[in-house]
């Protein structure tokens, strides 16, 4: 409701923009008959522009067809939902007065814009593992709309992780020293974080977590991207199913973690340092460097890439379910279930991700932070497993899982505001 009332507003306001011809900041009845007017020709072109077999009626193929012409390839199904959407009387056609009603008070110059509004998505990065993209047209690789996009969407993952750093600390603090902190919860922890080394050690770590968003992000836009075209070349070109997309975001997120694993290794150092244990991230990388070697920085990497798997396949499907579902009981006026619905679905497809995954998350923080476990052997991926099984038990795989699930809302909300902020600042905003 909040994003249909923000939309609208937005909406009228651009209206009222447009048709002021004596700039005095007031509508008044012929103003507002003269943009009714002109608005309603360039409507009746863009009808006709879409309609092909001129027949009065707008149908799913010529949908198809016509954003495939502006560089926008969507299947018959994403066709039929944005025709769903304008659709009053169930026909599954679009005729003249359907198509008017429905755009008459937005705004839109031309097909390119009527588009833009039709596929428009939102990326954010609420946590650990980042949102694969939706798909950009080849206008908007080369106009730089992507990269300002991902841009935002880096902004609001940088402020989002460190306004919700202390609770990531105190998450990674309980995933490593497991039966340990047995007696240590949520609040004692923190209150103990702060007696050690005061306010600011709850954000220790978070300078690398931040440095690695805007790498991690291009990396992994840049890797799916690729891969993507390498399917469709080998099924001659086409839309990407469900499968197909699972398979680019996973292999995506797998070279992307490759390439920044290092630095996942020094953000759990750091997170876990005790105060004056190392001077910055530079010393921390040194003394891993020449006490443990090269392989240090590759400890959990293989959970780490196998947590991909589960937490990609199962975000991507219950985030399509979940959107899907809503667009068909609920769109009524657009093809675009807006901001909030977006992450209201994005929140809790992660969270069923993060449930499929955490125990092979917890598993890589214990690998990455073996050296400061002094006198305990070095124990594999099974060896972990079986450590936590028998001294801890089933929950042991879920240490440090509340203050997870804890920091999403406050990240979310953080990354909404940032980002629509940062969309106005980079004109990226529709």
């Amino acid at each position: 409701l909040l994003n249909c009332v923000s939309d609208n507003v937005f909406l009228h306001s651009q209206i009222v923009l447009k048709s002021d011809m004596n700039s005095d900041g007031m509508l008044d009845f012929h103003e507002f008959s003269q943009y009714l007017q002109a608005h309603e020709k360039r409507l009746w072109l863009m009808f006709h522009s879409l309609d092909h077999n001129n027949d009065g009626q707008i149908d799913v193929g010529e949908v198809q067809h016509s954003l495939h012409k502006l560089g926008v390839t969507v299947t018959m199904e994403q066709a039929s939902r944005i025709l769903q959407s304008m659709d009053r009387d169930g026909t599954m056609t679009i005729d003249w007065n359907e198509w008017r009603d429905h755009f008459l008070f937005n705004p839109f110059h031309n097909m390119e814009e009527i588009v833009h509004y039709w596929k428009h998505s939102h990326m954010f990065d609420i946590g650990e593992h980042l949102t694969v993209p939706d798909e950009f047209s080849e206008q908007e690789r080369r106009s730089g709309l992507m990269w300002r996009q991902l841009v935002a969407g880096a902004m609001a993952g940088a402020v989002s992780r460190t306004g919700t750093a202390p609770l990531d600390r105190i998450k990674v603090f309980l995933q490593v020293h497991g039966t340990a902190s047995r007696g240590i919860h949520l609040w004692s922890g923190l209150r103990g974080m702060v007696e050690e080394g005061g306010i600011f050690s709850l954000w220790r770590g978070n300078g690398i977590n931040v440095l690695k968003i805007a790498p991690e992000s291009a990396i992994k836009f840049m890797s799916y991207e690729q891969i993507k075209w390498l399917i469709r070349d080998s099924k001659e070109g086409g839309s990407l199913k469900v499968q197909e997309r699972f398979i680019a975001g996973s292999l995506a997120g797998a070279t992307s973690q490759t390439i920044i694993y290092p630095m996942e290794v020094l953000k759990t150092r750091l997170t876990l340092r005790k105060t004056g244990q190392y001077s910055g991230m530079a010393d921390c990388a040194r003394q891993i460097l020449k006490t443990e070697g090269v392989r240090a920085f590759y400890r959990g990497y293989l959970p780490n890439t196998l947590g991909i798997i589960p937490y990609a396949g199962i975000d991507l499907a219950v985030y399509e379910t979940l959107k899907n579902a809503w667009l068909q009981r609920y769109c009524v006026d657009s093809a675009d279930p807006g901001v909030l619905v977006l992450l209201g679905c994005g929140t809790i497809s992660s969270t069923c991700g993060q449930l499929a995954s955490y125990p092979l998350a917890l598993i890589r923080t214990r690998m990455q932070a073996q050296a400061i476990s002094e006198g305990k052997p070095k124990l594999t991926i099974v060896g972990q497993f079986k450590h936590i099984i028998s001294h801890e038990g089933v929950p042991g795989l879920y240490r440090g899982i509340t203050p997870n699930f804890l920091k999403v809302i406050p990240a979310v909300s953080i990354s909404y505001v940032v980002y629509e902020q940062m969309k106005k600042v980079l004109g990226v905003g529709y």
